[in-house]
């Protein structure tokens, strides 16, 4: 099992904003269909990194940007600007942080990486 966090700190003020107006019922219905696929994303990272419905895999543009390896999962199939996970193994052992979440970039377009933005990672423990 993974311990999942969130970048610093957009990401992480992104999931503790959604989770608060969830518990308040005070999300609108496309969020709470993001909420439901961000936590079931989550729970399938934590469980397994490599679960099959995830397609996880490296973003080597990303990976150049950030400075190490950055993956994608994704939250969503056969949908125009299917949402999108990124991911780094750590800061820490058995960590996964996510840095971002983002529709599809349509990668096949020049460049479509260089507009996704990336939190950082939190400190570690």
């Amino acid at each position: 099992m993974f311990q999942i966090r969130f970048g610093v700190p957009e990401m992480e003020n992104f999931w503790n904003d959604l989770k608060s107006r969830k518990n308040s019922g005070n999300l609108s219905k496309d969020e709470e269909i993001l909420f439901k696929q961000v936590a079931k994303a989550i729970q399938f990272l934590a469980s397994n990194p490599r679960y099959p419905s995830l397609n996880s895999h490296e973003i080597e543009p990303l990976t150049k940007k950030f400075g190490q390896k950055v993956f994608q999962s994704y939250l969503e199939n056969n949908t125009p600007a299917a949402g999108r996970i990124f991911w780094v193994y750590g800061p820490n052992r058995k960590e996964i942080t996510v840095l971002a979440i983002e529709p599809h970039p349509e990668d096949k377009k020049r460049g479509a990486y260089k507009r996704i933005k990336l939190s950082d990672l939190p400190d570690q423990n």
